[in-house]
C-alpha cells in the first residue's frame, strides 16, 4: 500500500484573548503569502493582534522544518483563518452596590502552511514572486 506523503502542517492557537474582527484585519494580509514575506509584513504592522500571530506563523513554520524537513524559504500559507472562542464573563463592582458585566472575547487562529516544492504538480493560488 502506497501512502501519500504530507504536504501541510499547522500550528492552532487558541483561547487568545482578542476579538475575531481586530484578528481578522491582520490573517487577511498574510493569506497566500511567503513565510519570509508574511514575517516582514506581521512585525511592520502597528496592530496588537501581530504579536500572537507572528508566534503562529514561526511555529507552523517549525514544524514544517521538523516534520518535512522543508527549508523556510520555500514555505507558503495556504490557509489561515480565524474562529469565534468564548467569551469570558465578569463582573465589575460599580457605585451603590451594583455591578456591570464585562465581555472579553477570545479566538482560536490557525495557519496552515506548505511547502511549494511538495506540491510541484499542483498550481496553488499564491502571490510569491520568484526571482
Amino acid at each position: 500500500m502506497l501512502q501519500k506523503r504530507k504536504t501541510e502542517v499547522y500550528a492552532l492557537g487558541q483561547h487568545i484573548s482578542m476579538s475575531v474582527h481586530k484578528a481578522r484585519r491582520v490573517i487577511d494580509q498574510i493569506r497566500g503569502r511567503s513565510y519570509e514575506e508574511t514575517l516582514i509584513i506581521l512585525e511592520l504592522m502597528p496592530y496588537r493582534a501581530c504579536y500572537p500571530i507572528f508566534q503562529l506563523v514561526y511555529s507552523a513554520a517549525a514544524n514544517a522544518s521538523y516534520i518535512l524537513g522543508s527549508d523556510e524559504s520555500s514555505l507558503y500559507i495556504t490557509k489561515a483563518e480565524v474562529n469565534e472562542g468564548p467569551t469570558v464573563k465578569r463582573l465589575k463592582l460599580r457605585a451603590r452596590g451594583r455591578s456591570y458585566p464585562i465581555k472579553r472575547p477570545t479566538c482560536h487562529i490557525t495557519i496552515v502552511m506548505e511547502d511549494i516544492f511538495l506540491n510541484e504538480g499542483e498550481c496553488p493560488n499564491i502571490k510569491i514572486k520568484f526571482k
